[in-house]
């Protein structure tokens, strides 16, 4: 169903348009949440998020995207948040648990220019349904900062252009690509290592 077909039927009053509509954007307001206010406060500023779209739903004029609104309205949000708790966003670059793959083994798309010498006939789709694969890739993405796990998440999950993502989050696009880049670097070196170990 697309966004308009369901902006009828939210406005109509109708309760599972509401349901269908947080199962459908709720990571995304996560993600963008967590990223200007952190884990702490990242869930109290969806909440509050959700009340002010409730609230707003019946002015939205359809000038961008309603997913796109949503996210505007969770970066305002949280970044209102941010300023009465006066706390900063912090940028470091945590190491990655197995060190780093370097940039040479990857294109401009983030694709391996040559696969890891170990890699089975499997696909990375298959070793993904795998429990132990999925726990290590979720520690990765934990280990992650802030930012570099909501740049990643907006991008890969949520399909997010960079540009929107450096509006939502208010970073410059070359910080976005940076960002970007040394996330999908330690993801791609934990699957290497858990592919030639098996371990994380």
């Amino acid at each position: 169903m697309s966004d308009s077909e369901l902006l009828v039927r939210l406005l109509g009053g109708e309760q599972k348009a509401y349901r269908e509509l947080v199962a459908r954007y709720q990571g995304a307001m996560r993600a963008v949440a967590y990223a200007i206010v952190g884990s702490r406060h990242a869930d109290e500023v969806v909440q509050d998020a959700w009340l002010a779209v409730v609230r707003s739903l019946s002015g939205f004029q359809e000038r961008s995207s309603l997913k796109t609104w949503l996210l505007t309205i969770t970066a305002n949000t949280a970044k209102t948040r941010l300023k009465h708790n006066r706390r900063e966003v912090l940028l470091d670059d945590l190491p990655a648990p197995h060190g780093t793959v370097g940039d040479e083994r990857f294109s401009g798309d983030g694709h391996w220019l040559l696969a890891p010498h170990a890699w089975h006939q499997d696909s990375p789709e298959a070793l993904l349904t795998e429990g132990e694969l999925r726990e290590c890739l979720e520690h990765t993405l934990a280990s992650l900062s802030e930012l570099q796990s909501s740049v990643l998440v907006l991008r890969e999950r949520q399909g997010l252009e960079l540009e929107a993502i450096c509006n939502l989050l208010d970073i410059s696009l070359s910080n976005a690509r940076v960002l970007l880049h040394r996330a999908r670097l330690k993801v791609f070196a934990t699957l290497e290592h858990f592919e030639e170990t098996g371990q994380c």
